[in-house]
């Protein structure tokens, strides 16, 4: 780790952190697997890709990697560990706890899905329903470890969290040889900024993904510093942070990373065509990076080898389909 010295303050993800993870992690998490996805596969005009299914991870989603990395990595105080969470990184976190045995308290906004709540007490969590929006959750969940001698694992914009996330980019690269361009969802930004630290010095592009109703990587780039944005739609439950974290803004402006958006029926119809093409339920953000590529919104050149990380699974199924199911 070290700092970007443009902004001293704001730390700096380095593949040697993402190392020290994966061997951190061990065989504690699933190493996901990787589909290769023939040309035609997801329709006429979409051409191959290879396809990270993170749905097929503890609890659901990439975030049990970063959680488990955080509480591995540190002692845990007296409170235990709480967190604010659209969901995912809750319930990886109720997870990771209930796996070393210390307690965990999740803050969720009302936008938090009932299939995500119900998951959260399953793990074992003291789950608070709080604010209409992750920031707003965030805000209590802070008291909450101030109060209570907890230690606050941040979602995204922690150095351990997002490390943890890097060893996704780190498996699907290893996965996939030759590989051109990666494709990733963005929320906070966790995940974009381990993908960037991991192929800092080799080939591969990263091309940020974002919801048009949950802009704010988009909205930062324009004004040249994080900002708040209004956020909804169909992936807000996991890509819905009002402003994107600081190290991944970071790394974003740095890498000079490219950036596009993809409207909510392009997030819905991939999730169907997931369905489908694989009989896989991805989850509105687990299906943003692989809209870009169904909608037409990233058109990969001839020949250009792609791969799209899919964040997570966390959905009901019956009501993404209606009566088709």
């Amino acid at each position: 780790m070290h700092t970007d010295p443009g902004t001293a303050t704001v730390p700096v993800l380095t593949r040697e952190d993402i190392e020290s993870a994966r061997v951190r992690l061990g065989g504690r998490v699933r190493r996901t697997p990787t589909l290769h996805i023939e040309a035609g596969g997801f329709g006429a005009g979409v051409g191959e890709f290879w396809l990270k299914l993170e749905s097929m991870q503890h609890t659901g989603a990439f975030k049990a990697r970063g959680a488990l990395n955080s509480v591995l990595a540190e002692p845990v105080p007296s409170g235990g560990v709480c967190a604010a969470s659209g969901g995912n990184h809750g319930q990886a976190l109720a997870w990771a706890a209930r796996e070393i045995g210390v307690p965990a308290a999740v803050f969720v906004p009302g936008t938090c899905p009932e299939v995500k709540r119900r998951r959260l007490l399953e793990y074992g969590a003291e789950l608070t329903v709080i604010g209409k929006a992750y920031d707003e959750s965030l805000t209590h969940a802070r008291r909450f470890a101030r109060d209570h001698d907890a230690r606050l694992v941040h979602p995204f914009d922690q150095l351990l969290t997002i490390a943890g996330a890097g060893t996704v980019t780190a498996e699907i690269c290893a996965d996939t040889e030759g590989l051109d361009t990666l494709l990733v969802p963005v929320g906070g930004g966790g995940l974009l900024a381990g993908a960037l630290a991991w192929v800092r010095g080799t080939p591969v592009r990263v091309v940020a993904v974002e919801p048009a109703n949950c802009r704010c990587l988009g909205a930062a780039l324009a004004a040249g510093a994080p900002v708040e944005v209004a956020v909804s739609g169909a992936a807000v439950d996991s890509l819905g942070p009002r402003r994107i974290g600081s190290i991944a803004f970071g790394a974003a402006r740095r890498h000079a990373v490219r950036h596009v958006e993809v409207s909510d029926e392009a997030i819905r119809a991939a999730q169907r065509l997931a369905w489908d093409r694989l009989r896989i339920g991805l989850e509105g953000g687990g299906a943003t990076a692989l809209a870009a590529l169904t909608s037409g919104v990233y058109v990969p050149a001839a020949g250009e080898r792609v791969g799209v990380l899919s964040c997570g699974g966390n959905l009901d199924i019956e009501i993404l389909m209606g009566d088709d199911t």
